[in-house]
């Protein structure tokens, strides 16, 4: 236990580490992604990338800053949620409960987090929240997997809410939380990746259809402003018909385009930060 005001002793304490840990899973998500993306576009299926215009330097210089911003925040907010727990607020599981309920427990935060992040993003898109809190985000017009957490500091409060929500309900093994966090980094810098990695049939069959694709938000930054806010799924955006009209048809646009033949001499731009 520790004295004085303890979240600030914590912070103190172990802030480093939590700063550490949440920057350099962002870090090491981006890095991949982009290292991924840079190769993929020198091969057969560069015409993937969805947008043709490239992002700037500049451009992914404010991503990076940004989202350097919001992990500073988190480790402000992870310091209040290590204090309420060692106080008795927040649930603590240091255990198991074995795999089978772990797994539902794993499944049950990521549908829970893309039902909060769908109503949240939608929020902040209100004309009155818009300005202080996502206009920031919405500055990557050609979103780049560096936007992973580009956020301005409201935003990255309100993201950051959802841990202490569901941890002040739930029980969760340490192991769900580390995946679910590391599976939600991934997952958010393939949603910024402009370029489509999920195969052409991906929207054809009703056991992949309602998982998100790169497309689904590339057109929520370039073109569907007020459309496909989910996270994770497409469920919510179709209840409550925000989803892009033209969702499918663009997917299918970019997964059909001509492939490029093998050892072309020209090649596409590098993503270079």
């Amino acid at each position: 236990m520790t004295t004085g005001f303890p979240p600030f002793d914590i912070l103190l304490e172990k802030g480093h580490y939590v700063f550490a840990f949440d920057f350099g899973r962002y870090l090491i998500a981006a890095t991949l992604t982009v290292g991924i993306v840079w190769i993929l576009r020198r091969s057969s299926l560069k015409a993937r990338k969805i947008q043709a215009r490239e992002a700037t330097a500049s451009e992914m210089r404010r991503e990076f800053l940004q989202s350097l911003q919001s992990a500073l925040v988190y480790t402000f907010g992870a310091a209040f949620l290590i204090w309420g727990t060692q106080n008795g607020i927040f649930q603590k599981f240091d255990g198991s409960f074995g795999w089978g309920v772990d797994l539902l427990i794993l499944a049950g935060i990521v549908i829970a987090h893309d039902a909060y992040f769908y109503w949240a993003h939608r929020m902040m898109h209100h004309p009155k929240l818009f300005k202080h809190f996502h206009r920031a985000h919405h500055k990557s017009i050609t979103p780049t997997p560096w936007a992973a957490y580009s956020f301005a500091i409201p935003e990255a409060f309100v993201m950051f809410l959802f841990v202490p929500i569901w941890q002040f309900f739930v029980p969760t093994p340490g192991w769900v939380m580390f995946a679910w966090l590391n599976f939600q980094i991934i997952r958010n810098a393939m949603g910024h990746a402009g370029f489509e990695f999920f195969p052409r049939w991906w929207l054809s069959t009703p056991l992949t259809s309602w998982i998100n694709t790169t497309v689904h938000h590339d057109l929520h930054h370039n073109g569907g402003f007020n459309t496909n806010y989910g996270l994770y799924f497409t469920w919510w955006d179709k209840w409550m018909g925000t989803e892009h009209p033209k969702y499918h048809q663009k997917f299918d646009e970019v997964v059909n385009r001509p492939r490029a033949i093998t050892g072309e001499t020209s090649s596409p731009k590098p993503i270079t930060f």
